[in-house]
Order: C-alpha cells, then structure tokens, then sequence
C-alpha cells in the first residue's frame, strides 16, 4: 500500500450532487464525512441537494435522522461539513414535491438555487460524486 496522499498543494474543486434523504439514511452521513474531510483539505467543496435529498434541508428533519442507531445525527455531520468549509445547495425545482418551501430551510444552507447551478458547480470542478 502507497504512503502517497492527496497533498499537491494546488487547489482543488469537487462537487457533491446528494439525491438520498431520509427513506435511505445509511446513505446520509457519509457524503457530509467526505466533504468535511476534503475541506479540511483546502478543497472547494460544494454539496448539492437534489430529489430526496431536499428533505434534509428541511428544518427538523436532519435533526431527528441517523444513518446507524445510536449515531451521531445528519444534521451534527452537515455542521462538520459547513464547520470544515462546505457549502451547502437546495435544488429549488424539488422542493415543492417534498413539501419544502423557504420558510422551513435549515440555517446551513448556502444558496438555494436552480439546476443550472448544479449544472455549472459539476462543469466546473475536478472532481465530482453522486449518493
């Protein structure tokens, strides 16, 4: 195994497009792991949350969901992540279908903002993942 690591020293960019939510919360914790550890990294991390995903935006939501019983809540890891340097979209076309309008938005969030965001954070970056 390579002692090598993802430490060049030039900026990085990476885009993590989130379309899991609260009916599959094993998926929940890990993109907000990953993007508070590539922050702490100095990578340009952006999350955006889209289908389902949306959900978790949603005030009270995150709060009261875990990915494993007994874990740290979503919502402890989207502050990891925010802590480290994330930021944080809202796909504003899903959020009528998921009940979600701006009044109910977690203070976490960034932007709330239109595919074409998306469209230009992923065009964009050097990296990008999808859950």
């Amino acid at each position: 195994m390579s002692d090598s690591h993802y430490l060049d020293n030039e900026e990085k960019s990476v885009v993590i497009v989130m379309t899991s939510g609260p009916s599959t919360p094993h998926r929940c914790a890990t993109p907000f792991y990953i993007s508070a550890v590539l922050a702490s990294m100095d990578a340009d991390v952006s999350i955006f949350l889209t289908m389902e995903g949306v959900k978790l935006a949603q005030t009270g939501v995150a709060e009261g969901l875990a990915a494993m019983q007994g874990g740290k809540t979503i919502i402890e890891f989207i502050r990891d992540a925010k802590q480290a340097g994330a930021k944080l979209y809202l796909c504003k076309p899903a959020m009528p279908g998921y009940d979600l309008d701006e009044s109910n938005v977690i203070d976490e969030v960034d932007e709330i903002a239109n595919a074409s965001k998306m469209a230009d954070l992923v065009l964009a970056c050097d990296k990008s993942m999808y859950f």
